[in-house]
């Protein structure tokens, strides 16, 4: 073969095909297998082919990567060299583990510096939006107006009848000393708002402390005098604003000058002119340093500060007054802690120097029963809408009452005809002063209230409310519940059968009275308890209508026991007895009377057997409108089913039987069907008598007490009038009647529905017998001696035993043999195991401690 012909030499390798298969292999194979791997290449095609298969290699080994088969995602990032490309890196991703949760510094300065510009701008912008308003516009107060029944006009009163507004130099450094050292000491420094204050007030309510507002007098201002109170976030931010906007442009006197003009003091008084007029009778500028503290004491709630009592159980005169004294004293205190009082100035006003208040301004425009209408309708409306003292006292309620001024004329004209008639101050002064005489009429259908008397007038001094009141025990009236309840439940020898009102108990003078268990009761000295009645006459056994014709107490001491005080209770309750005003012993005395509702109570419990068990609550108004737009809520109260009607029926009939033939005699001169009981209470506190007709149920109290005395105890009304005792069928009765008269003038004569008979008949020697086995003692005949320190019962007022009749006694019968008397509350024996308990006990409902006004009685 010839040279030429011969092939060139190969490269080391393979040559070509070598190269290729080279160029195909993976990145790295020939490596791990140990082989030489070629770099480089003659042909460009093959330098081509490799760098396609190092990319696809890359490729194939970032998807690896990816997918967890590789190192960590972290680290695979920081090797690969590529930035992280979001706007905050957290967690971070330069980091591993736990480390990659904690912010770097730039991140915390960012952010704070980020929210801080945030909320400036927020600020800023709400500033800037927020005008400053005119306070002489929004600090005008309206009138709230009263209206009768029938749409005429009662009243107009309210709002800025009682408003005066003084500039800041008649407004005395006291009292701007006293305001900035309980409410706000950086007032004068700080910019509207106060954030060390809010802070702390938070801090306080956060850990049981103080409540002690975070608010400052700028934030107050604002409150009373641009917005309104609705506790919104958008309307406590609006005030934020504006308070920072008026701080920096508005001096700080017309600020305070604005805010002390604005407060409520309560007393309907809106401003400090207003509030000084109000309790002191002089103008603000004349306010000494001791007013000036009670003032600023009363600002931090009228409610609960005003020594007249405000609204609720925990706002009676006794409890306002003991915290507007330590208020008043730690104001003082704080005037010296803050530098606004020498400690030699503080020393002058002692505990005794609390300030003294006068009453007349609260009267205008307020005299006769006005007063106390309009109250009792405010009070209705201010529970029905929970709307705040300070928000009425602006103004601007039309007020729709159920008042009907024809029948208050009519209770005004019998009680002061009578009352003229029987008591003379001036020749009896230390008897006839401060007899209470106290009213309520109700409208049986509806439960709205027609009529109160509730005292002489707000113009004469006196501003309780003598129809809603509750600390004056009911006596007897409280019976007709103790024989409803045994109707309805029966007794614990009936089997759970309701008795009849035929059944017959054992009344004789000093009975023994036993408990459910049939062992007697036991008295303060370890012996067997006896109740007394009000007369030693031997009874006997008698049915519990001639019990409740005559008002004998033993029948209704030993029943309450056989029926149990709970369901007692239940049934009072059921017809609107407020639970409150329920004595709470189980005692005999519960079932004579020692609890203490309100006369506007216990003439709207006595209209459920008016109405054959159906109750309604009572109410005063019927429609309120504000600003031209009526609100809701105040639609007369739904029926409620109290008991059976046969039940409340079966009362009517036995109450019919006292006006008939019992302790309520004088009512005969009504001339239509009527139905009644009557009350007197231990050594002759108060008299009762509360009835009905079909149509109106009406109670009428007396009582004696001093309106303005601290703890407005009772007295004995023996020798009131120049009588030896009143009882509820005397005074009571005939102002009852003098008023049913007129109130029913031309309305048709309706008859009671008639009573079916009900329950079981029992009495002492039938079976089942619900009779108490205790008799009387030997020894109680009729020729026993009363315990009682009482006088002897006495229907008609007599001398020498002869009857006579006295000018206040409209219906006097000379027939002492006419009528027969009532038993009083505990006829000085009474009681229950642990001997007699009085009626003013402290503790007791009936206590005489100050009495709440108007709300628990609505």
């Amino acid at each position: 073969m010839s040279e030429h012909r011969r092939k060139p030499p190969q490269p080391q390798g393979g040559g070509r095909a070598s190269a290729r298969r080279a160029a195909q292999q993976r990145p790295g194979r020939g490596a791990e297998a140990g082989r030489d791997v070629p770099t480089a290449s003659p042909s460009g095609s093959y330098a081509e082919r490799s760098a396609q298969g190092s990319r696809a290699g890359a490729r194939r080994a970032a998807q690896r990567g990816s997918t967890g088969r590789g190192r960590g995602s972290a680290k695979a990032a920081r090797g690969s060299g590529r930035p992280d490309k979001r706007l905050i890196n957290y967690p971070r991703s330069d980091r591993d583990g736990w480390k990659r949760f904690v912010p770097s510094w730039k991140f915390v300065g960012g952010t704070v510096l980020g929210f801080f510009a945030i909320i400036t701008a927020g600020a800023g912008v709400g500033i800037a939006m927020v005008n400053t308003p005119d306070p002489n516009k929004a600090a005008q107060a309206q009138n709230n107006v009263f209206f009768w029944e029938d749409g005429s006009q009662m009243v107009a009163t309210g709002g800025s009848m009682n408003r005066q507004i003084v500039t800041i130099d008649k407004i005395p450094r006291s009292m701007r000393d006293a305001v900035i050292a309980a409410e706000n000491q950086s007032f004068e420094t700080d910019k509207g708002v106060d954030p060390m204050g809010i802070a702390r007030a938070v801090w306080n309510m956060a850990t049981g402390g103080s409540t002690q507002g975070g608010s400052t007098i700028t934030q107050q201002y604002v409150k009373n005098t641009y917005l309104d109170s609705d506790q919104t976030l958008k309307r406590k931010a609006t005030e934020l604003f504006i308070a920072i906007r008026l701080g920096v442009s508005v001096d700080k006197d017309k600020v305070l000058a604005g805010y002390l003009n604005t407060a409520y003091y309560g007393r309907d008084a809106y401003g400090i002119q207003a509030a000084a007029r109000a309790y002191f009778g002089k103008d603000s500028q004349d306010l000494n340093p001791s007013e000036c503290a009670f003032l600023a004491s009363v600002l931090k709630g009228p409610n609960l500060y005003n020594p007249d009592g405000g609204i609720g159980a925990a706002a009676t005169p006794a409890l306002n007054e003991d915290r507007a004294r330590k208020r008043w004293a730690w104001v003082l205190d704080r005037e010296v802690e803050v530098g606004r009082m020498t400690k030699e100035e503080r020393a002058k006003y002692q505990p005794s120097d609390f300030p003294a208040r006068v009453e007349s301004e609260q009267a205008r425009g307020m005299s006769g029963q006005i007063g106390y209408l309009v109250e009792t309708a405010k009070q209705y409306v201010m529970k029905t809408k929970n709307i705040t003292a300070e928000q009425m006292a602006l103004g601007g309620y039309q007020i729709h009452t159920t008042f009907q001024k024809p029948k208050v004329d009519a209770l005004v004209k019998a009680v002061e005809d009578t009352r003229n008639d029987f008591l003379d101050e001036k020749k009896r002064p230390d008897l006839d002063t401060f007899v209470q005489f106290g009213a309520a009429s109700v409208d049986v259908k509806s439960g709205a209230i027609v009529a109160l008397y509730g005292g002489p007038g707000w113009d004469q001094k006196h501003f309780t409310n003598n129809a809603n009141t509750i600390g004056v025990p009911v006596g007897s009236t409280w019976k007709p519940y103790v024989l409803a309840a045994a109707m309805q439940y029966g007794t614990q020898n009936s089997k759970g059968r309701g008795i009849s009102p035929d059944s017959k108990y054992l009344a004789d003078d000093l009975t023994v009275i036993k408990n459910r268990q049939g062992q007697p009761l036991m008295d303060k000295d370890g012996k067997p308890f006896r109740q007394k009645n009000e007369s030693p006459t031997a009874h006997g056994y008698v049915t519990l209508t001639e019990a409740m014709e005559k008002s004998i107490n033993v029948p209704f001491a030993q029943l309450v026991f056989d029926v149990g005080h709970a369901k007692v209770r239940d049934v009072a309750k059921s017809t609107g007895i407020l639970e409150d005003s329920m004595d709470k012993d189980n005692t005999a005395s519960f079932a004579l009377g020692t609890s203490t509702p309100s006369a506007i109570r216990m003439a709207d419990s006595y209209a459920t057997f008016a109405a054959s068990g159906t109750h309604r609550e009572p109410f005063s108004v019927t429609k309120v409108e504000k600003d031209g737009e009526a609100l809701s809520g105040f639609e007369a109260p739904k029926d409620e089913r109290a008991m059976d009607s046969s039940i409340a029926d079966n009362v009517t009939k036995v109450l019919e039987n006292v006006v008939q033939n019992g302790t309520g005699t004088k009512v005969k001169k009504l001339g239509r069907p009527a139905a009644g009981k009557t009350g007197t209470t231990d050594q002759n506190k108060s008299a009762w008598f509360v009835g009905y007709t079909p149509e109106l149920a009406t109670s009428v109290t007396l009582f004696r007490t001093d309106p303005n005395s601290a703890g407005k105890e009772l007295r004995s009304m023996n020798g009131v009038g120049g009588t030896d005792s009143i009882h509820g069928g005397d005074i009571p009765a005939v102002i009852w009647t003098e008023y049913m008269r007129e109130a029913l003038k031309g309305m048709p004569v309706k008859p009671f529905p008639e009573a079916e008979d009900i329950g079981v008949t029992a009495d002492s020697a039938g079976a089942p017998s619900p009779t108490p086995s205790a008799v009387a003692p030997p020894s109680a005949t009729p020729s026993m001696p009363a315990t009682s320190s009482a006088p002897p019962p006495s229907p008609s007022p007599s001398k020498g035993g002869k009857p006579s009749c006295k000018p206040w006694e409209l219906y006097c019968d000379p027939d002492p043999t006419s009528g027969t008397t009532e038993g009083t509350t505990n006829g000085g024996s009474s009681g229950g195991p642990s001997g007699s308990p009085s009626p003013t006990t402290s503790g007791k409902p009936g206590r005489q401690t100050g009495w709440p006004t108007l709300a628990p009685s609505q």
